[in-house]
């Protein structure tokens, strides 16, 4: 009876072992998406102060999709052509459209204002999903959310210093649009043609949507005015912070809480993102958020929470995909 006992208890603390290793685990992961995701933005202003700015963004996707793609085809078969035109399609959204605009934008918005913006993906996630996709209506609940963080939207612009120059206001819409190019590419991707491994299919879209950047980055010019002498440290610090937290780390851990967490958990990053990026670029940037601009956060942050707790009615799973 002794003996079946204190096996019993040792299954009993191996469990518990068990547990808490996993907790730690989830803990952790949460702290990677929610921090290195929400740092991202103020890594990219950063970046972009000396670095090109569709070339920075192309070495970043496709060093980090080179290596992913490294480890992950080791365990996947080959894939076909017609996968990496798809991959093509999906990258070119995500990361030309989405990522290359936040880049693109954050010349003059300030990182804390463009994660606010980008943190009304859930809500183009909803619109396009009902007006493109699936053409299933959202419900009440999910059209007044919709409404809340389109007026906090307005208010957000409407009380940002760039409302004053028309030419700089132009680059917060860029910074809007980029939320909708990445709601039509997650969208798509979730019609299947990629391949089944969510390592080797990001990793095939890092590649294509880094070659576009860098392809956009010579139609922009920046090959003639590219000069290595005027890279700053910072700048350079701030991409490889980029490559190997924001694209490699960070990801390895949402897609570990995908498969390990309930999805309706793991997409609050959409909410906290912007939080933990506005603290930040207050705190090391000196960014501020005042006036109409206050409400207009607590409104967009408001609404993208209650369209992303009821994810069944508003908010597909591939939403749960950053642009950061």
């Amino acid at each position: 009876m002794e003996h079946l006992i204190s096996v019993g208890s040792q299954t009993f603390v191996s469990e518990q072992l068990r547990n808490r290793a996993w907790l730690i685990k989830v803990v952790l992961a949460f702290a990677a998406v929610y921090l290195i995701w929400g740092s991202t933005y103020l890594a990219i202003q950063i970046a972009i102060k000396t670095l090109p700015i569709f070339f920075m963004a192309g070495l970043r996707f496709l060093i980090a999709g080179g290596l992913l793609y490294v480890f992950a085809s080791r365990s996947a078969p080959k894939p076909t052509a017609n996968e990496w035109r798809l991959a093509a399609l999906v990258g070119g959204l995500l990361l030309l459209g989405g990522n290359g605009l936040v880049c693109f934008g954050q010349q003059y918005v300030p990182s804390g204002l463009a994660a606010l913006l980008v943190s009304s993906l859930p809500l183009w996630m909803a619109i396009i999903n009902w007006l493109f996709f699936t053409g299933r209506k959202p419900m009440l609940r999910t059209i007044i959310s919709i409404l809340i963080g389109l007026i906090g939207v307005v208010m957000l612009l409407g009380g940002s210093p760039l409302y004053d120059d028309s030419g700089k206001y132009l680059y917060a819409l860029a910074v809007l649009l980029a939320p909708v190019s990445w709601a039509f590419g997650s969208l798509r991707s979730r019609q299947g043609g990629l391949p089944k491994s969510p390592w080797l299919s990001t990793a095939m879209q890092m590649i294509c949507g880094g070659i576009m950047l860098l392809v956009a980055g010579l139609v922009h010019g920046e090959v003639d005015d590219m000069n290595l002498s005027m890279f700053s440290v910072e700048s350079v610090l701030a991409l490889l912070y980029l490559i190997v937290f924001g694209s490699l780390i960070a990801f390895t851990a949402f897609v570990w809480l995908l498969q390990n967490v309930d999805p309706e958990r793991v997409a609050t990053y959409a909410f906290v993102n912007p939080v933990v990026a506005v603290l930040l670029g207050w705190m090391i940037a000196g960014e501020q958020i005042k006036g109409w601009q206050i409400p207009g956060m607590v409104l967009v942050v408001g609404a993208v929470a209650m369209t992303v707790l009821y994810p069944k009615e508003a908010l597909p799973n591939s939403a749960a995909k950053t642009l950061d």
